[in-house]
């Protein structure tokens, strides 16, 4: 490896891991303050909280290569030019094309990473990551009572405390309640109300050391019960009715036991979301989006042969046409009279048979709609695999370009600029997807659009560098604006002495 190659990759590589270490903890925040509601009091366990953060920093990755390639060729090529290493290239005859040469390899060994990940870990990483955070949506939340509420996340318990008094660091027996109300409720569903109450002065609640099971140390209460005895006593009114016995008991100290199996994390099965295009490689989304169209196709063309059970009479218009002996509706009025149907309920039927159709035809353009939309997520998700990575080599295209023509490094302009380029990707992203999806686009149109908007213009900055020009200079614009300026003076003055 020359040394010229050598003082471009050195400059390459710090800015790209530091940026796509940026770009991806940014990812993160995102997600967690878009999901911080469902993570607030589920009792997550670093491990859990480990994996789900892990899961999504790797489906940031394809996002986050092109802003990383982008903002670390132009800042290469930018402290190139700002401290005349540029300068000093050309004068010993090396061209620019020559000194972005091993950033071009690297470009699109990137690229070719980021298809490979996005055909290979991407569909793995989605189905982990979605199917852990719904899992933890789905979760309980922790116990947490509150004063004069009751809670009633318990399977088969209705709890109310008065006052909580936080127990001492280190206290191992809980909180002190005062005032506790634990309504008891069946759990079977052949019962309706509450048969059995616990008033209890005072209380403590703890967990054991399992997390298993939650203990209702209580104390100086009553515990008041209701049950049926099978007895039928009847009414003044002659009605009838069942008995039911009341049984009260005191106690001084009571622990109610109540498992805790329904809290926590419950895994499902991630079977149930392999549906999704996102968790599909290329050849699973090929081969589905084959299947649809097929049956898209299947079903659009037995429609027609469905729809004559509507009819009550079906003719063959070609034969009809042969009977040149007959008038027109001659042939119609024979037929009417040989089912003898009361004019206004031949009007009746043929309004209802006209609604039956429309209902029908209405049905099935709205499944063979979403059957349509559906091929056409498949077919998106089919070109994303190619159009992220083809999206970082462009974005190095702009950013080397951009790099040798602005001739500052650091944090401050570049970034900005990276900025605006990594929105106009996104964005132009965005809309041909949401065209496409709707079938405004064609669909590898909708999914290209960023790139084919985007690469006509790294290909002009290119250009653009390569004859070093200036045209993000101020004095460039300032020299234009006054030269037209004069230009405008001169020639309002000679119309002046035309009109004299």
């Amino acid at each position: 490896m020359k040394k010229i190659d050598k003082l471009v990759l050195g400059s390459f590589w710090g800015p790209f891991f530091l940026t796509l270490g940026v770009v991806i903890f940014i990812f993160l925040m995102r997600l967690l303050m878009f999901y911080i509601d469902e993570f607030v009091s589920k009792d997550l366990d670093l491990a859990t909280f480990g994996r789900l953060l892990f899961y999504f920093a790797l489906l940031t990755i394809p996002t986050a290569l092109p802003l990383a390639v982008l903002l670390s060729s132009l800042m290469t090529f930018g402290n190139l030019g700002e401290f005349f290493e540029l300068t000093a290239l050309k004068s010993a005859g090396i061209s620019l094309t020559r000194a972005m040469q091993p950033l071009l390899v690297v470009a699109v060994g990137i690229s070719a990473f980021s298809f490979w990940f996005n055909n290979s870990v991407a569909p793995w990483a989605n189905l982990k990551g979605y199917s852990l955070l719904y899992d933890i949506k789905t979760a309980k939340a922790t116990l947490n009572l509150k004063e004069g509420i009751f809670y009633n996340d318990l399977p088969g318990y209705s709890i109310k405390v008065d006052h909580k008094v936080k127990a001492a660091k280190g206290s191992t027996t809980g909180d002190l309640l005062k005032g506790l109300i634990i309504y008891k409720q069946p759990t079977n569903g052949l019962e309706s109300g509450n048969r059995e109450i616990i008033l209890a002065d005072s209380g403590r609640m703890y967990t054991d050391k399992d997390r298993t099971y939650l203990v209702f140390q209580l104390f100086n209460g009553n515990d008041y019960q209701e049950y049926s005895d099978n007895t039928i006593s009847y009414t003044s009114s002659g009605g009838a009715a069942q008995g039911a016995q009341f049984m009260r008991n005191g106690f001084k100290d009571y622990r109610l036991v109540i498992s805790l199996e329904s809290f926590g994390i419950k895994r499902t099965d991630e079977n149930q979301f392999e549906y999704h295009e996102y968790m599909k490689n290329l050849k699973e989304l090929s081969t589905l989006t084959d299947s649809l169209r097929k049956d898209y196709n299947r079903i659009s063309l037995s429609v027609a042969g469905t729809s004559r059970q509507y009819y009550n009479y079906q003719f063959k218009a070609d034969a009809v046409l042969r009977q040149k002996t007959v008038k027109d509706g001659k042939w119609v009025d024979s037929l009417l009279k040989k089912r003898a149907v009361p004019r206004p309920d031949l009007m009746q039927m043929a309004l209802s048979q006209a609604q039956n159709i429309l209902s029908y035809s209405t049905s099935n353009v709205t499944y063979l709609t979403e059957k349509e939309k559906n091929v056409w997520k498949y077919q998106l998700e089919s070109h994303h695999k190619f159009t992220q990575a083809i999206s970082v080599f462009v974005m190095f295209l702009i950013g080397a370009s951009m790099g040798a023509i602005i001739k500052k490094g650091g944090f401050g302009l570049p970034v900005l600029v990276s900025i605006a380029f990594f929105i106009a990707l996104y964005v132009l992203t965005l809309v041909g997807d949401k065209y496409a999806k709707e079938g405004l686009l064609w669909v590898p149109l909708g999914a290209w659009m960023a790139n084919l908007v985007l690469f006509p213009v790294g290909l002009f900055l290119m250009q653009r560098a390569r004859h070093d020009s200036r045209l993000f200079d101020k004095d460039v614009y300032t020299i234009a604006w006054e030269r037209w300026k004069r230009r405008w003076a001169a020639r309002k003055s000679r119309r002046s002495i035309v009109v004299s």
